[in-house]
């Protein structure tokens, strides 16, 4: 009757202390429960961004010729009603602009990311009745929190131009993304390669053709259609007729039409045609800042600037940023000297993949060192058992804590 009223007196959470003092599976609990920690902390992905749900959904509409004020009076304003229509938004950013605007529709915290595409492109469609008829077709846009790239790696200097940097970051990026857990790649900076045709007005006369007649032709050669196949050897072979242009002499070589003679008129005579760069759309250039003359970053220590391209890389949702960055710098540094040329540099101007990774240990290691300040303190004020349990105690909280949110 006497061990029933002290239990009693110790209330349900000195009881459920007494039962694991007096329970022989305490120590195996203890160590399971670190366990579980560890994993965690070996299994939790580390990153820059943290993974919350705050979707995003871009929209272009085009409405060719029109100003931006018209623009905005036509298109933007309606569009504006429309989206603040849709449930569960909470900002809408708008930019008119002459023959085209842009609308930003940014939905509250925790809104989960299809249906607010969904809602947003069945709110476009369901009304696209009211816009008006030289607008064209909404292009819409999911964007989350992981489209944020998390490495950039930038291409620069050897002497290199921004058309041959490009061509180079090509190559590079198709390696890349041949990489498991990469999401989105974008070249920024540099030119395509473009071949242009340049038709001449003297030599089209001459050989009774017109602009509008030699379009089509270059089209319709500039493409490979399945012809059928046969059967050979115990195997089906697709044939394929026509082929893509490669090469500035394929171009050329297309017959546009048929001279007043009878033979067949090249591409060539009636144009010139040029392989090179387009025309530049975006510029991107590198410096060296005063770090760079002690060596702490780039090897050239010269305050020149020079022409670059970056590449910037995204990774899959749930990814560990820092490992996956580590594999793309892995794989980088294995062409430098082939397709990457020598003396071309390869700088890393982004590598959110490090700074989750410091981030993510200093987590750890304050965790570590407040555990240890907190045993030391009981120790000093209540002796070394009372510390024992604190020290024993605080780890196992904070393992299970650390579980607890990996697997949620």
């Amino acid at each position: 009757m006497e061990q029933n009223n002290n239990t009693h007196k110790q209330g349900m959470a000195g009881g459920i202390a007494h039962a694991f003092i007096d329970s022989k599976l305490t120590p195996l609990i203890v160590l399971a429960s670190l366990l579980l920690g560890l994993f965690a902390v070996i299994m939790t992905p580390r990153e820059e961004e943290p993974q919350i749900k705050v979707p995003m959904v871009d929209i272009f509409v085009q409405m060719p010729g029109a100003s931006a004020r018209e623009v905005e009076e036509r298109v933007t304003k309606p569009m504006e009603k429309l989206l603040w229509e849709i449930p569960g938004v909470e900002y809408v950013y708008t930019t008119s602009s002459a023959s085209g605007m842009m609308a930003i529709v940014r939905f509250k915290v925790g809104h989960g990311e299809e249906d607010a595409a969904v809602k947003v492109y069945t709110k476009m469609y369901s009304n696209f009745d009211r816009i008006p008829p030289t607008v064209s077709k909404p292009l819409i846009k999911l964007r989350t929190i992981d489209d944020v790239p998390i490495l950039a790696l930038t291409f620069w200097g050897g002497g290199y131009d921004s058309f041959d940097l490009r061509r180079v970051a090509s190559k590079v990026s198709w390696q890349i993304k041949n990489i498991p857990d990469v999401a989105e790649i974008r070249i920024i900076g540099g030119e395509r390669r473009q071949i242009r045709v340049l038709l001449d007005p003297d030599r089209l006369a001459a050989h009774r053709l017109a602009p509008a007649m030699v379009m089509p032709v270059l089209e319709a050669a500039n493409q490979a259609l399945p012809a059928g196949d046969f059967a050979e050897s115990n195997a089906l072979n697709a044939v394929e007729a026509g082929k893509f242009f490669t090469t500035i002499r394929d171009v050329e070589n297309v017959v546009v039409g048929v001279s007043p003679q009878g033979g067949p008129v090249y591409l060539r005579n009636v144009a010139s045609v040029k392989d090179g760069p387009e025309e530049i759309t975006s510029y991107v250039s590198f410096a060296n800042g005063a770090a760079a003359a002690h060596g702490k970053s780039a090897k050239d220590s010269s305050s020149a600037i020079y022409p670059a391209v970056t590449i910037s890389v995204a990774k899959r949702k749930g990814t560990n940023a820092s490992v996956l960055a580590d594999k793309i710098l892995h794989k980088v540094e294995g062409l430098k000297g082939g397709v990457v040329p020598p003396g071309m540099n390869v700088s890393v101007t982004r590598n959110y993949g490090e700074t989750a990774k410091e981030k993510s240990n200093e987590l750890l290691f304050h965790m570590a060192l407040a555990t240890v300040s907190v045993f030391i303190l009981i120790v000093l004020f209540l002796g070394f058992r009372g510390g024992l349990v604190v020290g024993i105690a605080v780890p196992v909280t904070l393992a299970l804590t650390l579980f607890t949110f990996y697997i949620l």
